[in-house]
């Protein structure tokens, strides 16, 4: 059984504007100004698990995304839209957005994939096998090896409307993830099962936070929204 429900994703921008207008195209979603902030937007479509968020932060980018998308889409596309391609792979290319973020094409499927792109959340991990074991448990989702690489694989199933990958790395965490997923559970349950907790809503500066920072056993950050919040 799932101990938490995946909710959306949150995507750090130095100038939200700029990564709202790239990633709704590139992912194919409806951007729009979420209520009359002019620095946070919501992309999304008919389907809530869609549902992306650009939060314009302070700080920027400054080393390797430990937590990035890859889509179904040709390097071409993505370069229309303000992307940059970087290094070629076996049937990817790496590739950065106009905020220099890593994300990778996967031109394969691209014709076929339909509107909504993505085709994977790749997590960065010292132990894959435990991170892709750990969030298969709280999302009830069976982790799979692919390819004899040690990767690991969960979903698409459930309420996670992709695959995640945890790819082992050899470079350790060292600053707060600029791309994160949101969850619906109960925060004592996922302490309980080895989460930690970064910031109580009720430590938040901001009053409007009614949700916890949480942080899962490799250090990734993550939000948990109560049921009746969510």
């Amino acid at each position: 059984m799932a101990d938490a429900q995946f909710k959306d994703l949150v995507i750090d921008a130095s100038d939200g504007a700029t990564l709202a207008a790239f990633w709704s195209a590139a992912l194919g979603l409806r951007s729009s100004p979420a209520g009359d902030s002019a620095t946070t937007f919501v992309l999304e479509d008919d389907d809530p698990r869609h549902t992306v968020w650009i939060n314009t932060v302070p700080e920027p980018r400054t080393v390797k995304q430990r937590v990035h998308l890859d889509l179904h889409a040709t390097v071409e596309e993505l370069e229309a839209l303000g992307a940059t391609a970087e290094t070629a792979r076996e049937n990817w290319v790496v590739m950065r957005d106009p905020e220099g973020g890593e994300l990778c094409a996967f031109p394969d499927r691209a014709a076929e994939a339909g509107v909504y792109r993505p085709y994977a959340l790749v997590v960065d991990s010292a132990d894959a096998a435990a991170a892709a074991a750990w969030w298969g448990r709280c999302l009830g989702l069976e982790p799979r090896e692919i390819e004899d690489r040690g990767w690991y694989r969960i979903g698409p199933g459930g309420s996670l409307p992709f695959q995640m990958l945890f790819i082992p790395v050899p470079e350790p965490k060292t600053v707060k993830n600029r791309i994160h997923w949101d969850v619906v559970g109960d925060t004592g349950t996922l302490l309980d099962v080895g989460a930690t907790l970064v910031t109580p809503h009720e430590d938040s500066a901001d009053p409007h936070v009614f949700w916890d920072v949480l942080a899962d056993p490799e250090g990734n950050e993550f939000c948990v929204f109560a049921p009746d919040e969510a």
